[in-house]
């Protein structure tokens, strides 16, 4: 064993005081080759103190050697010194041979400093000077890939495929290409890439991707088997509960459904969505008391939800607990941004409960919204009828039968409104 591995092996054990002494020997006596062998393995490893200064006595003694200004501005990208980086990377010019890849590093540097232009126009003037280097393109892809360009970063995946590269730097480029295909809907061809996979090359993330992917495409039991092995090796994995229900839900399996979603609750008490899915599944196995407590539960955790007081008071409506549904948004009415859906869940509760004034008063707040709705336009005229507002009820009438001509009964309801006057 030389002093090269000698130096790794102790980083590696944590007696870093002696890897510090065997390395700086290195430096003193071993040659150049190496010294750089041995930055390049300290570099993959991670140890960026000893390998940036290992690349410096390297510069020192050969300054014209623009490759370790390049890996010296990576690692100093990795460091978060972008000064630092800066300074190397300048020194670089375009005629040098480590150009191109001081091009790849500065494209590293700009986008983590958020300006994804400028990274975009370095990979792509690299992409120029070498149309056919695997790290340039690999560059390219990875960059669309992460600003969620998924198209452009598919084209640059399946180039590297064409190539014959199915793997760089520790990434899958089938990977990759399923879940990019996946991203732009094209489930399909996604789940043809995530099927090469062999399981060892499967993360959690890409688990949920290949079942979520499988529930995109109707193949719901496939889904709900991809989704039992990532709950059965991730349990915590709480994102796959309402999904896994989903998929038991289109098979018509409502139970397993419920008690997926509860499964997950046992998990995460505190996750909205789960909630608010338990209680739509609850609805359709007619058990609406166990659906209003969920939703209930669930604006305990977050109260200022707008969406989950509509859904609550929808469900109070659909019940006929008009006075409850009066009681439970009267905290929400004084805000004059409130969303029209609630207006009308009043409207419909004071019109229930025959107090004709407040009726009228919440369906015409809420009519800007809802004057190309049906429902809306039916329920307001005969509302309008039964107050005396006959032509209030002959327009909402007009427009109702506009949306729904074939209406047998609201044209006699029309007619009627015509031998009023």
């Amino acid at each position: 064993m030389n002093r090269s591995e000698d130096v790794v092996n102790l980083i590696e054990e944590g007696n870093i005081e002696k890897a510090t002494q065997v390395f700086e020997l290195v430096l003193k006596q071993a040659d150049p080759d190496d010294i750089y062998n041995l930055a390049e393995d300290l570099y993959m490893l991670g140890f960026s103190n000893f390998a940036a200064k290992a690349y410096k006595s390297l510069l020192i003694k050969f300054p014209d050697e623009d490759i370790l200004r390049a890996q010296l501005a990576d690692l100093a990208v990795s460091d978060g010194h972008d000064d630092e980086a800066l300074e190397y990377l300048s020194a670089i010019k375009p005629d040098s041979d480590a150009y191109v890849n001081s091009l790849l590093v500065a494209a590293d540097l700009y986008q983590t400093q958020g300006l994804l232009e400028v990274s975009e126009h370095k990979l792509l003037e690299a992409l120029q000077i070498a149309p056919n280097e695997e790290a340039v393109i690999f560059g390219l892809a990875e960059f669309y890939f992460n600003t969620k360009k998924f198209g452009k970063a598919i084209e640059s995946y399946l180039a590297l495929v064409k190539m014959g590269f199915t793997q760089l730097a520790g990434v899958s480029m089938v990977q990759r290409l399923g879940q990019a295909y996946a991203e732009v809907g094209k489930f399909e061809q996604a789940l043809g890439y995530f099927e090469q996979l062999e399981d060892e090359q499967i993360s959690p993330d890409t688990r949920f991707q290949i079942a979520f992917t499988q529930l995109q495409v109707k193949n719901y039991e496939d889904a709900i088997e991809s989704f039992k092995k990532l709950k059965k090796d991730n349990k915590d994995y709480t994102t796959l509960y309402p999904f896994l229900a989903t998929a038991y839900e289109q098979l018509g399996f409502l139970q397993n459904a419920l008690e997926t979603l509860q499964e997950g609750l046992r998990v995460d008490q505190y996750n909205i969505k789960l909630y608010e899915k338990a209680s739509a599944v609850s609805l359709k196995l007619q058990q609406p008391d166990e659906a209003q407590v969920y939703l209930e539960k669930a604006l305990e955790l977050e109260p200022d939800s707008l969406t989950l007081v509509i859904e609550l008071s929808n469900l109070l409506v659909s019940r006929q607990k008009y006075q409850e549904t009066i009681d439970f948004l009267s905290s929400f009415v004084q805000n004059d941004e409130i969303d029209p859906q609630i207006y009308w869940n009043l409207g419909k509760s004071y019109n229930a409960l025959d107090n004709d004034e407040l009726a009228l008063k919440y369906y015409q707040a809420a009519r800007r919204v809802y004057d190309d709705n049906p429902t809306f336009l039916r329920e307001f005229a005969i509302l309008n009828r039964r107050v005396g507002n006959l032509e209030a009820a002959r327009e909402n009438v007009a427009l109702y039968l506009e949306l729904a001509p074939d209406d047998l009964e609201m044209q006699d309801f029309e007619d009627e409104l015509l031998e009023d006057f």
